[in-house]
């Protein structure tokens, strides 16, 4: 039986929009990946610990609220505390209050530390393909 690349899933801060989690979680489960989802109202320092906890390979934070710039900054740093400061970090969703221009959301959540920054609307076919392509470049199977 082969392993699954684990990835972690889950909507950050006091967020409760689930559908889209559970979408994703679908998708990416299908494309064969193992899905860690820890649902909504997810704090930084359960991203973190599940990440450990499975030896995944990615995070992956959605946040619809619009509150993702407060609640995912620093998420890096408490992954290069923890000993997983490479881990791959994803991001996704509506990120910020209002309407702003997506290439200056997507270049604040890459300074934080994001490889991958989606708009809202992005397909889980983006993501899955992106995840495969970041893990194979990393020397895991998808």
């Amino acid at each position: 039986m082969q392993n699954k690349i684990k990835v972690i899933l889950g909507v950050i801060g006091a967020d409760c929009h689930a559908v889209g989690n559970r979408i994703l979680e679908h998708a990416i489960s299908s494309a064969g990946f193992e899905v860690v989802n820890l649902g909504v109202l997810v704090k930084q320092e359960e991203f973190v610990n599940a990440a450990i906890e499975t030896d995944a390979k990615a995070i992956l934070v959605a946040s619809l609220y619009g509150h993702g710039e407060i609640d995912c900054r620093g998420l890096r740093d408490r992954c290069h505390e923890a000993g997983i400061g490479d881990i791959l970090l994803y991001v996704g969703g509506n990120l910020v209050v209002g309407k702003t221009d997506f290439t200056a959301v997507k270049d604040k959540f890459v300074a934080m530390g994001y490889e991958r920054v989606y708009a809202p609307g992005t397909l889980p076919e983006e993501v899955i393909e992106d995840l495969k392509k970041d893990m194979k470049e990393r020397g895991f199977c998808a």
